[in-house]
């Protein structure tokens, strides 16, 4: 319970209230300092694609080799220091500073160490530890919202940007401290062929010859056209996903004139509906061609997203939470289920590897792509649309997916 409880807390605060509410404070800062859409989004954008190729591999040795605890501690602290630094920013220099630990404390301290701790005390009722341990997301992402825009009307947008953080700090900390990183209370030690014993992370426990994960190769999955696909597929709905959250406040309380409370209503709206779209989604996967599952959820994105581009009111708004949140709740959920559908587990790890790694290029890319035509055009319409686009794409390469047998995944040949 220890374990699972402390995995919720470090994805409730790393993911939940430092991720979803970075952007809630995006409007104060054009407002305050005269700057872009572009340049609030960038900072993202710029620390991710620095973040992730440098530091993405080197935090999964770092694990494999001392351990998930000491790593989520250190992002951890990233994380909420940095939203502590960005509170007292003033020049742009110290915004991409401070962001580019925001994001290494992404990494670190958010859903990579969380897999790895509870997929070291779980085997069969690993599924369920891991999805308690993830609702930290979204009831995280659903309680930010409310809380920065209470902690603003009474200590300012700064004070409440570094309040978040401080708690950041005290909800996940105590809890990563004490945790124990396995079951036998020893810490990570790597066998003399530089493999970790028993813990396996993406397909159940490794081999105890450590050569498990060697005997997949990834030749023939990069020579499948499915791959690519897929690769493609999970690429688009996330751009359209990620250039949708990350502008939703600058475009509720800049262009359409919503106050800080009612666009805090709306975004928290989206994050409650998206844990219900998580077990929706999850249900029909298990009931269900999960390809189907996967074209419903990126129909879902693309329909939610015109509807911000009608008329102002709250019923519109109310509307584009509940058909946006029931995809987003899905979204992050069928892509490795799909790709275990169709490569086997034995290979996910890699697989996602390499997928994850194209995702966050294009979350990291869009929003700042849709703040760029909002700059240049001083109307969210080319750029929303451009997301809807962006999505049908998506769903398309999906749709376009071999049939295939969970039992009889394609490309699992070996070298």
């Amino acid at each position: 319970m220890q374990v699972v409880a402390t995995a919720f807390a470090a994805l409730f605060s790393v993911v939940g209230l430092a991720l979803y509410g970075l952007p809630l404070y995006y409007d104060f800062m054009v407002r305050e300092f005269g700057w872009s859409r572009t340049m609030v989004t960038s900072g993202n954008a710029i620390s991710k694609l620095i973040v992730g190729p440098l530091f993405g591999f080197g935090a999964g040795w770092i694990v494999d080799r001392f351990g998930p605890r000491r790593l989520m501690m250190a992002g951890i602290m990233m994380a909420g220091g940095a939203l502590v630094g960005l509170g007292a920013v003033s020049a742009a220099w110290a915004f991409y500073f401070f962001y580019f630990f925001n994001a290494l404390g992404y990494v670190c301290g958010g859903p990579l160490p969380c897999q790895v701790l509870v997929s070291r005390w779980f085997d069969k009722t690993r599924g369920r530890a891991m999805g308690i341990a993830y609702l930290g997301i979204g009831i995280g992402g659903a309680i930010v919202p409310l809380l920065a825009a209470w902690l603003t009307a009474n200590l300012g947008w700064r004070g409440s940007l570094q309040a978040v953080g401080v708690l950041i700090v005290l909800i996940a900390l105590p809890l990563a401290y004490f945790v124990r990183e396995n079951p036998d209370g020893r810490g990570a030690r790597l066998r003399s062929d530089g493999s970790t014993p028993s813990y396996g992370v993406a397909g159940g426990r490794a081999g105890t010859d450590g050569t498990t994960a060697r005997r997949e190769g990834l030749a023939p999955i990069l020579r499948s056209p499915a791959f690519y696909l897929l690769a493609l597929g999970s690429m688009c709905s996330i751009a359209a996903v990620g250039g949708t959250n990350q502008h939703l406040k600058l475009f509720l309380s800049l262009d359409r004139g919503f106050t800080q409370a009612d666009a805090a209503r709306i975004i928290s709206l989206v994050l409650t509906i998206s844990i219900a779209g998580r077990l929706l989604m999850g249900w029909l996967a298990d009931r269900m061609a999960r390809k189907h599952v996967m074209v419903l959820i990126y129909l879902l994105v693309a329909s939610a997203i015109p509807v911000l581009l009608l008329p102002t009111s709250s019923a519109t708004m109310y509307v584009f939470a509940a058909i946006f949140g029931l995809g987003l709740g899905g979204e992050y959920l069928i892509i490795p289920l799909m790709a275990g559908e169709l490569f086997g587990v034995r290979v996910l790890g890699r697989v996602m590897g390499i997928v994850l790694t194209a995702d966050g290029v294009a979350e990291a890319t869009a929003p700042m792509l849709v703040g760029y035509l909002r700059d240049r055009t001083g109307s969210y319409d080319v750029g929303f649309v451009t997301l809807v686009v962006t999505a049908l794409v998506g769903a398309a390469a999906i749709a376009l997916l071999p049939k295939t047998e969970s039992s009889k995944p394609l490309a699992t040949t070996a070298l």
